[in-house]
């Protein structure tokens, strides 16, 4: 798989989200720049409020912006409304944390599928076919087709939510805590599942997530957010192995290990880093 760093697919400038009165309000984002080349996997980690949830949302027109610009492919979407942002669906998808939240239950997997490539002008014997290899490319039977989402397990959910994200073959896909609600082992699986789809494919991925450890197995370079603000952004392996940021290596040291005298050693080094971070003043 190749990726182009210099021509980026995705750039997002000086981005501020404010919500509440302007100057006076809620900075969820302050002056965040990131960039996804083509074919690359961009973590964002941070810890609940640090922003990395709001910069997907905005991405997908789903948060307000305040001032900045998010450029997919050359073309400025930041202000995106109505039928130019319906178009980009067929270039930038979504995977959710809560796969059950994200899926109708009212609808079979077939249907649930099948149901953009038809609202995007695809016949319906064109569109099953399309869903049948995507079915089989997730790793779920093609009996699947015809069952509902309450029959299957979170991890298979989650595999459903990824087919429906990648069948309309996108560039981009925002991924939102998309393992974070599955068990260890699960968790294993899936992120295997993203890393061949890429591979296969080329597609893109913001892999937004709380856990280093996953972003480290999946991601190419990470950002790593604090308060609205990106503190550190490089090499997946540097930042989640020898971060230079001292909330990165907090984040690190949070990271449970097994071996019970280096887990206490993290421990205290963590909660010396935490003491140090509350002594220095918020800007």
């Amino acid at each position: 798989m190749s990726m182009d760093r210099f021509n980026p697919l995705l750039s997002v400038e000086n981005l501020v989200v404010e919500y509440g009165t302007p100057g006076s309000g809620f900075k969820a984002l302050s002056g965040v720049s990131i960039d996804v080349g083509k074919g690359e996997c961009v973590g964002v980690v941070g810890e609940s409020g640090s922003g990395k949830s709001t910069l997907g949302k905005a991405i997908l027109g789903l948060a307000p912006v305040t001032s900045g610009r998010i450029v997919f492919d050359g073309e400025d979407i930041t202000q995106l409304k109505g039928a130019a942002r319906r178009r980009l669906a067929s270039s930038v998808q979504v995977v959710f944390q809560d796969p059950y939240g994200s899926l109708d239950p009212t609808m079979t997997v077939g249907d649930i599928l099948a149901e953009p490539l038809e609202a995007a002008g695809k016949g319906r014997r064109a569109a099953r076919s399309a869903v049948g290899e995507m079915i089989e490319r997730v790793r779920l039977p093609q009996a699947a087709i015809d069952r509902y989402p309450s029959e299957f397990s979170g991890g298979q959910r989650q595999r459903i939510a990824i087919a429906r994200a990648l069948v309309r073959k996108p560039r981009l896909v925002v991924c939102d805590e998309p393992v974070s609600a599955l068990d260890l082992t699960t968790q294993a699986a899936v992120i295997d599942l993203f890393i061949e789809l890429q591979r296969d494919t080329g597609v893109s991925y913001l892999f937004v997530s709380h856990d280093l450890g996953v972003v480290r197995r999946i991601c190419h370079r990470v950002a790593v957010m604090k308060r609205g603000e990106v503190v550190e952004f490089g090499d997946g392996e540097q930042v989640t192995r020898s971060p230079v940021h001292p909330y990165s290596a907090r984040l690190l040291l949070a990271s449970p290990v097994a071996d019970p005298i280096a887990q206490a050693q993290r421990r205290a080094a963590w909660l010396q880093l935490r003491e140090s971070d509350v002594a220095t003043p918020a800007r």
